[in-house]
This record gives structure tokens, C-alpha cells and sequence, in this order.
């Protein structure tokens, strides 16, 4: 106990999660595996639009994307809860390896068509369903249960310092080398978190087994999270910022273009904003350690969300729209990591995967339609009206959502009084 209590005393508040020797490898080896993952998100985008010049274009590539975590989630979540999440998670990352590989190819060589590119897009959409589920769930095998909320914070965190460098890398190296460099980049990446697992330090055996029909277990993850009224609550307002908040990232390279008259450079700058902001809200939220909190900083952070993007709908100075994409980046950053704390300190056990696939289904499987629709509506209204349309959304939702904190907290406070299991 005393030689535990000492090595806590080593680490920051803020960091630490990060006495955990399993979770210090897996983070870094996201630190370096995001890198790349983002400049290739840069890199396909900027191909995308070089190669059609349509925002409705960008939209259906993102919706290619995201739609198996909407289709598959459920069952991911059964597998997360039924397998060993250690070995699915590297299963699932040798996998990404293997579609950046392809794209690099393909675009190396060019060769590469907008078909190849639907194709990969569905292919990595498969492999993110079953692997964000489980890598949510993985984090409390990491680390003890009081650390969780920093560790989820230092996950949020470690995602977008990736989001500032990987864009910024990705806007110099496809001016200079083309996109293919950064594919091929972000192939080698996975290397290092596919190491970083495999060298872990785990217990011989760190699942759940069953007897109970596949179906049966899914359809009582649904019938757990829509039932448990935090969840649900949770899940609706996670569900508003998808399909409304975070669309605005797929119209930046519009933006760019028919705004600021900008090239792949101005985009990356753009990008790194909102990884910045999104940095400090998620270190932000890594100094908290009551949970009782997490409600009112979702509200706020939701509200300042809608703000921040009724900002950039108008803002026709480049200075003045990264500031605001930093804003949002910030806002959407601590919004998601409160509410995955939240739910991940007050679920059961022998459900977070389940649980964490519907997560998944709403933080990454929505955005597959208001990706879309941003598109279209881009494409007919404008980018500008767009983007603020969904700031107004996100603020009407945000004060709806003050309204139910009162009773909100009364329903968590014995839950985390007492421990899950």
C-alpha cells in the first residue's frame, strides 16, 4: 500500500493514469498511431475534394466511414463483453494497417479512383465498429477504477495533441510529397501501438464467459442503456452534438477554398486549432476527479459548442476562425470525454462493452448522417449557414438539458457512492 501510495505521488494530478506501466505503453503508441490516423483523415479529405471539388462528395466519404459503427456497434459490444479485449483490439489495429497500406499504394502509384476510395472508407468503418468499443472498455483493465476518469481524460487528450501534429504534418507533406506519403506514413504508424499492446503486462485471462444466446445479450445491453435514465440521457444529448456539432469538420476544406482562398496548409491549420482547443479541454478535464461535476460541465460545454459555432458560421477572418475552431474543438472535446466518464463511472461491469457500443453508435455512428446532411446543405445553402444552423441546435439543447440536472444528480449521486460491478 505505502510503496502504491508513493509511486502516485510521482505523477501530476493530471497525469496520473500514467502510473499504470499497461496504460503508459498503450499511451504511447496512440500517441503515435493518431499522429499518422490524422494525416491521413487530412489527406483523404484534401484528395477527395482535389479530385470532384464537391463538399456533398466529402460528406459521403465520412458517412462510408462511419455507417458500419451504426450497424455493427451492437454486436461489437456483445464481443467486446464475450472475447478478450486485448487481442480484438490488435486483431483491429493490424487491420488498419493493412487498409492505409492499400491506400498508400494505390495513391503512390496513381492509380487511385473515388470508388477504391468509397471502398477503403467502408473497409476502415468496419474495423473502427468492433475496435472503438473495445478499446473504451480496455481502459479499466489498465488502470484502477479511481484513475478512470483521468485515464479517459488522458485518452481524449493524447487523440488530439495526434489531432494538432498529424494535420499540420499532413498539410506540409501533401504540399510537398503528395497524399500518398501520408498514407504510407500512417501505415508505419501502426507499429507502435500494435507493439505497445503486445508487451503489456495482462492477467492470462480478462473476459467474461457465456452461456447466453448472442441476441439475447445484445438486446439486454439495449434494454440496460435506454432503461437507465443517465444513459439515456446522456445518449440523447451525444446523439444532438453528432448529428449537429461535430459535422463541421467534413466543411472545412470548404471553408478553406471558397472563404479564405487557402490551399491543404490553411486546412491543416484549421485542423490543429480544433485539436488544440480539444487538447486543453481534455487536460481540463483530467484535473477533475468528482464525478458529481460531470453533468454541469457537459451542459456548459455543449452550450459554449452552439456559441462557438454560430462564430464560424459568420466569421469571414482567418485569425479570427481559428480561434473559434479551437473553441469548438475545446467545447466538443470536454463535452464527449465528461459524458464517456460519466457513463463508463456509473455502468456496470459485465455491460461497458455493450453500454460502450451504443456510445460508439452515437459519438461515431450519427455523425455517419450529419456528416451527410452537412454536405448537402453545404453544397445548397452554404457552408456558413450550415455550420451556424448546427451551433443553434447545440445551444437550444444545452439549456433544455439544464433543466434536467436537478434530478439528473440525485439519480447518479448513490450510484457512485457505490462501487459498480
Amino acid at each position: 500500500m505505502e510503496e502504491k501510495i508513493k509511486t502516485s505521488q510521482k505523477w501530476p494530478v493530471a497525469f496520473r493514469a500514467l502510473r499504470h506501466y499497461n496504460y503508459r505503453l498503450y499511451f504511447g503508441g496512440q500517441l503515435i498511431s493518431l499522429t499518422g490516423t490524422w494525416m491521413q483523415n487530412v489527406a483523404l479529405s484534401w484528395l477527395a475534394y482535389r479530385l470532384t471539388g464537391s463538399s456533398t462528395i466529402l460528406g459521403l466519404i465520412s458517412f462510408l466511414g462511419l455507417a458500419p459503427s451504426l450497424l455493427f456497434a451492437a454486436v461489437a459490444g456483445v464481443v467486446a463483453d464475450r472475447t478478450n479485449k486485448h487481442r480484438l483490439i490488435v486483431a483491429m489495429q493490424s487491420l488498419a494497417m493493412l487498409q492505409a497500406a492499400a491506400l498508400a499504394v494505390l495513391a503512390l502509384a496513381k492509380v487511385i479512383t473515388l470508388w477504391q476510395i468509397f471502398l477503403l472508407a467502408v473497409f476502415n468503418g468496419l474495423i473502427r465498429a468492433f475496435d472503438i468499443p473495445a478499446r473504451q472498455a480496455f481502459i479499466v483493465e489498465m488502470v484502477d477504477r479511481s484513475d478512470l476518469i483521468n485515464a479517459i481524460s488522458l485518452n481524449s487528450s493524447v487523440f488530439n495533441g495526434a489531432r494538432i501534429i498529424g494535420p499540420t504534418l499532413a498539410g506540409m507533406v501533401v504540399a510537398a510529397f503528395g497524399e500518398g506519403v501520408c498514407f504510407a506514413l500512417n501505415a508505419v504508424s501502426f507499429l507502435a501501438v500494435i507493439a505497445a499492446l503486445l508487451v503489456m503486462k495482462l492477467p492470462e485471462k480478462t473476459f467474461r464467459e457465456s452461456r447466453e444466446p448472442f441476441l439475447k445479450e445484445m438486446l439486454d445491453g439495449f434494454h440496460y442503456a435506454l432503461n437507465f435514465l443517465p444513459v439515456r440521457n446522456v445518449l440523447l444529448l451525444l446523439g444532438v452534438i453528432a448529428l449537429f456539432g461535430t459535422p463541421y469538420t467534413v466543411l472545412l476544406p470548404v471553408f478553406v477554398r471558397q472563404i479564405f482562398s487557402g490551399s491543404a496548409k490553411e486546412l491543416g491549420f484549421l485542423m490543429s486549432a480544433a485539436g488544440a482547443g480539444a487538447l486543453v479541454g481534455a487536460f481540463y478535464l483530467g484535473t477533475h476527479q468528482n464525478p458529481l461535476r460531470l453533468p454541469r460541465l457537459i451542459w456548459l460545454a455543449t452550450g459554449f459548442l452552439g456559441c462557438g459555432l454560430m462564430g464560424l458560421g459568420f466569421s469571414r477572418l482567418f485569425p479570427l476562425s481559428l480561434l473559434l475552431v479551437a473553441v469548438i474543438g475545446f467545447s466538443a472535446m470536454l463535452a464527449l470525454a465528461a459524458s464517456n466518464s460519466l457513463v463508463q463511472s456509473i455502468v456496470e461491469d459485465d455491460k461497458r462493452g455493450r453500454v460502450m457500443s451504443l456510445h460508439t453508435t452515437v459519438n461515431t455512428g450519427l455523425p455517419t448522417f450529419g456528416n451527410l446532411l452537412a454536405g448537402v446543405c453545404a453544397d445548397s445553402l452554404g457552408a456558413p449557414v450550415t455550420v451556424t444552423a448546427g451551433g443553434i441546435v447545440c445551444l437550444l439543447t444545452a439549456i433544455l438539458f439544464t433543466i434536467t440536472l436537478p434530478g439528473f444528480r440525485r439519480v447518479i449521486r448513490p450510484l457512485l457512492a457505490s462501487p459498480r460491478g
